[in-house]
């Protein structure tokens, strides 16, 4: 059983400690236990209650009502919400609580409804990227343990998995080629698969390395296929390569692709680009970059239809 402080509870949840004292004195919600030396202190089950009176507050639902339902009859409210309610926070909230519960059916509920009314990449975009962003602010201050991160995140990826191998591997002839890798150390798997997500169902050619590449593998692939771009996160610092020298490296590597970067690496260092290299400030970046491209390869194919509709017209003349 985890122990919590109220402090942890107002990270987590949110909710100021000073309001969780409030509703404990006066309504008697989520009462602490205490110690045999009379410290507070909160449990799973506290934690859970005080998730689901939050999350019924913002939704409209009065304190002082609350204090008269049962805790099945708060739980059953919660999970109407997450099926049905269409707030983004409400199902920020419920991601979250899942995790903590370690309760993969709510988890996988929720992001298949959300799925369903909006499709993958916004589900990614709008529900799962804010959620991982509360994730690594909670991770920060030490409110949650690793294994409800691999938990969480073991889910994700079977998600990002499916999703991908759903979408065809068959691509135009005119198509771009990527090629996605993590440096060694870079954890953002997440992310990189996120990408060739994105790039298999804008039907671009994707060659995913995966993480723990090397310079030297990065250039064994890169020489042979001549990739159009090469996409890769530095997020973390990487060990024995100053960031400037990587990045010189990395592109030196991907010669003649365009190496896109991405990370917060790019952004803490001054970092010199070479002239094959682009910055991507962000997932939503890096989305209208691809939608750029899409648009160019569109115009292209339309001129060339006109092209050979006028070649043809000239033919017959």
């Amino acid at each position: 059983m985890a122990i919590y402080s109220i402090r942890d509870l107002e990270k987590l949840t949110g909710i100021k400690a000073h309001t969780i004292r409030i509703w404990e004195q006066r309504y008697g919600l989520v009462v602490p236990a205490r110690t045999e030396t009379n410290i507070r202190y909160y449990t799973d089950e506290n934690l859970r209650l005080l998730f689901n009176i939050a999350l019924l507050n913002r939704n409209g639902y009065k304190i002082s009502k609350l204090a008269q339902m049962s805790d099945n009859e708060i739980a059953e409210r919660v999970a109407d919400i997450a099926e049905n309610n269409g707030s983004q926070n409400a199902q920020i909230d419920a991601l979250t609580l899942a995790m903590i519960d370690l309760d993969e059916a709510t988890f996988d509920r929720i992001f298949s409804t959300y799925t369903w009314e909006n499709g993958f990449e916004r589900t990614m975009v709008e529900l799962v990227y804010p959620f991982l962003d509360k994730l690594n602010v909670l991770w920060l201050t030490n409110s949650v343990s690793p294994a409800h991160e691999k938990f969480i995140g073991h889910l994700i990826r079977r998600k990002l998995m499916a999703a991908i191998d759903k979408e065809s591997a068959e691509v135009p002839r005119d198509a771009a080629t990527f090629v996605l890798y993590l440096p060694d150390d870079e954890s953002q798997e997440l992310t990189l698969l996120f990408m060739y997500y994105l790039l298999r169902s804008r039907h671009k050619r994707v060659i995913y390395l995966g993480h723990r590449v090397s310079l030297s593998d990065l250039e064994d692939a890169c020489q042979p296929l001549r990739p159009d771009y090469v996409f890769t996160i530095i997020q973390e610092p990487i060990p024995r390569h100053p960031i400037q020298t990587y990045v010189e490296a990395a592109c030196e590597a991907a010669k003649p692709a365009e190496v896109l970067l991405t990370g917060a690496q790019l952004f803490v260092n001054q970092v010199t680009l070479p002239s094959n290299a682009h910055i991507l400030n962000g997932l939503q970046e890096t989305i209208d970059f691809l939608d750029s491209l899409e648009l160019k390869l569109i115009n292209a194919r339309t001129s060339s239809v006109g092209d050979t509709r006028e070649s043809a017209a000239g033919s017959a003349k």
